[in-house]
């Protein structure tokens, strides 16, 4: 047992520090122990640490469950992740209220170069199963983590489809990872445990109590490079999860479905809203992602002496001065109208003038 994880599971112990007052905290003091070891008046001086919560911290000294948890976590031989730690997944960082600590077991890279999030409904239709899988064949051999919640539904179905293909993938569960749930998944578990693992903030003999499960979806969408919606209504954990992935700047894509089915009503009402990108297939989402070296075809030649209307050479005067733009630059620095804007992109990607990266990002070619 290290006093370090000591102290870091307590300081999630104590009462009304959350996550955001946890990591400003530890900006300040450098790692747990110090801020434990802090006097009231430096808490104080942390923003949004009132005298009550400093007095919370310095008052502290139940370290009885935290030295419990070590026990659990050694036994087990879970990884404890502090939010400093180097295996910590990275990409949680940029979410302003990434989890403090976070308890994995598996064998998957957390950091590893293409992560997606596969999500939608626990009450799934045929449609929602065979896109699923048919989008795990599609990523065969493309080393992509696939991350989803465990739940019913196309979550394990994201689960056994990436497993049947060769891909690693990590549950995200609102519990601790003494129990599984829904029990029913305890094989599925078993087997991810060889290929990719389980991930949770929470510590064991936490129940799946339904407050659990928002936290558990801001993991799922923040850990991931793009969230991909299979199937969902309109209300539900999927959307709330999608939100979330663009609260984070991450890329949403969603599978289209009838309109008439109330299975794909949310999925529609996404991509109707640009929330989400209209998804079709595997290879579509590694070149959304940048993520398929496109073998050398000529490229088409962009012409030298192509003429280019004004509003066209607006554009690209703007892209000769950076390697990529965003959208919203382009909007500000051109002074035209959005409509003008997306009318000059469009017609100078279909002279092969310009390239669209993810997150709304683009370069000029040649």
């Amino acid at each position: 047992m290290t006093d370090d994880l000591l102290y870091q599971i307590a300081l999630t112990l104590v009462p009304n520090i959350g996550s955001v007052l946890a990591r400003a905290l530890t900006e300040r003091f450098g790692n747990a122990q110090a801020i434990f070891e802090a006097s009231k008046r430096d808490l104080c001086s942390v923003e949004g640490i009132t005298e009550a919560k400093a007095k919370s911290i310095a008052t502290f000294d139940d370290f009885t469950p935290a030295a419990d948890e070590i026990a659990f976590i050694e036994k087990y031989k879970i990884q404890a992740l502090f939010i400093t730690d180097k295996n910590y997944p990275q990409r949680l960082l940029h979410c302003y209220d990434a989890p403090t600590l976070l308890f994995y077991r598996g064998n998957a890279d957390l950091n590893t170069s293409k992560i997606i999030s596969v999500i939608g409904t626990r009450l799934h239709t045929e449609y929602g199963k065979e896109l699923t899988e048919q989008l795990a064949a599609e990523l065969k051999g493309q080393q992509v983590l696939v991350v989803s919640g465990m739940a019913y539904g196309i979550d394990a179905i994201a689960h056994k489809a990436a497993l049947h293909n060769g891909l690693n993938t990590v549950g995200v569960l609102a519990h601790g990872l003494d129990t599984i749930y829904p029990a029913q998944h305890k094989t599925l578990a078993k087997d991810m445990l060889q290929q990719g693992g389980l991930l949770t903030e929470f510590t064991q003999q936490t129940k799946p109590d339904k407050y659990n499960f928002p936290r558990r979806n801001r993991i799922v969408a923040g850990m991931a490079d793009a969230t991909v919606v299979i199937e969902t209504a309109i209300k539900g954990g999927s959307m709330i999860t999608a939100a979330l992935a663009n609260n984070y700047n991450r890329d949403v894509f969603a599978y289209p479905g009838r309109t008439t089915d109330s299975k794909s009503e949310g999925c529609n009402y996404l991509i109707k809203n640009n929330r989400a990108a209209l998804l079709t297939d595997g290879r579509q989402l590694m070149e959304a992602m940048g993520w398929e070296k496109k073998k050398m075809k000529k490229p088409a030649q962009r012409e030298l002496f192509i003429e280019l209307s004004k509003e066209e050479r607006i554009i690209t005067d703007i892209l000769l001065a950076k390697d990529t733009v965003h959208i919203d630059e382009l909007y500000i620095k051109s002074t035209l109208s959005s409509s003008t804007v997306a009318a000059a992109i469009l017609n100078l990607e279909l002279q092969n003038v310009i390239a669209s990266l993810p997150g709304k990002m683009y370069k000029l070619l040649g």
